[in-house]
């Protein structure tokens, strides 16, 4: 989908692995590398015995109640975050959304598919992609931003969010990168003290299940039951609901927080690779927080294309709304992918 911008809202990073991209390194797709790990596939294989019955997602949904301090009525189980979207703009009577960029193009799309004018807040690259709330129109009833945002990687402040909130307007935090902030600094999922406040959640990135699709909604009851009115019927599987409960359990949220600090740690070690390509203008915005990073270099494109013949995937940055193609996103990988990365991107800069 391109909008009058020239922006391709449905380019993800999945795009630059499929096809003749399944051999590279991928630093494309954000998922956690070497995901799911064993325990979770094998309890999410026990659950195919219970394939025959209709999914049931009363356990799940309690669970991820409990995990967050809410009562059940605040939770919706959905077909990854991405379904979400599709819900927001299809179920809620709203005159005036805007959306946060650059960040995930996919509410934009579902907002516009459902029929609405979209306006956008750009956030500038020379305050560091940082949120300014002055720049959010008054008469905005949906306000859509991520935290920590993709692909910018900045964590805002969780009371500079909060400060968005007005009668009459609802306020969608995508929260899908927040498990791999360490603590989960600046959350605002379990909060019901904001007023019109949903936070999404994915159970994707951090446990590798894009292929399986469960995410969820923490939102006013009445709010819920809006999108669940929207919601076909069971529109979570069995499979994706037993990987549901189990990730919000204590095992994987301990499991979780202990990946959130190696990731801060792999993290560093690619943003003091990158510093040695500043010479050849290469700049990392930020400060990054999430499990990407943001660079801008010129000549980005024949770079990236240079790194697949290299064997590594990276994402594209023009199809951002608020960014060109001189940006790209790289996924944090171990220090050994990264060491190779940097070894490879030395010699895209310089042939």
């Amino acid at each position: 989908m391109r909008t009058e911008s020239g922006h391709d809202l449905r380019h993800h990073g999945d795009a630059e692995v499929r096809d003749d991209g399944g051999s590279l390194v991928d630093l494309a797709v954000n998922v956690r590398a070497d995901t799911p790990p064993v325990w979770l596939r094998e309890h999410i294989a026990a659950s195919l015995g219970g394939l025959a019955a209709y999914p049931d997602g009363r356990a799940a949904r309690a669970a991820v109640a409990a995990r967050h301090g809410l009562p059940v009525e605040r939770v919706l189980l959905t077909a990854g975050a991405a379904e979400a979207f599709v819900l927001l703009a299809r179920a809620l009577k709203v005159r005036r959304p805007v959306v946060v960029h650059p960040q995930f193009t996919e509410p934009e799309a579902a907002l516009r598919d459902a029929g609405h004018a979209v306006g956008r807040v750009l956030l500038r690259e020379e305050d560091g992609f940082r949120l300014d709330p002055a720049a959010v129109p008054e008469d905005a009833d949906l306000v859509v931003i991520g935290n920590p945002t993709n692909p910018t990687s900045v964590l805002h402040p969780a009371d500079a969010i909060a400060g968005l909130a007005r009668p009459g307007r609802v306020l969608v935090v995508d929260e899908a990168f927040m498990d791999a902030v360490p603590g989960e600094s600046e959350a605002l999922a379990g909060r019901v003290d904001v007023p019109g406040l949903v936070v999404l959640r994915s159970l994707t990135k951090t446990w590798g299940l894009a292929g399986l699709r469960i995410g969820y909604v923490l939102a006013a009851p009445e709010t819920v039951e809006d999108l669940q009115r929207a919601q076909p019927l069971w529109p979570v599987s069995t499979p994706a609901l037993a990987a549901a409960e189990a990730c919000v359990g204590p095992r994987a949220l301990a499991e979780a927080a202990h990946a959130a600090h190696r990731i801060a740690a792999d993290r560093a070690h690619l943003l003091a690779g990158l510093t040695r390509f500043a010479p050849a203008g290469l700049r990392v915005a930020g400060p990054a927080r999430g499990p990407f990073v943001l660079v801008r270099v010129e000549g980005a494109t024949a770079i990236r294309r240079r790194l697949r013949d290299l064997g590594y995937a990276v994402r594209r940055g023009d199809t951002f709304p608020g960014l060109d193609e001189k940006w790209l996103r790289l996924a944090v990988r171990d220090r050994g992918t990264t060491d190779g990365f940097l070894r490879a991107l030395q010699r895209a800069l310089t042939d």
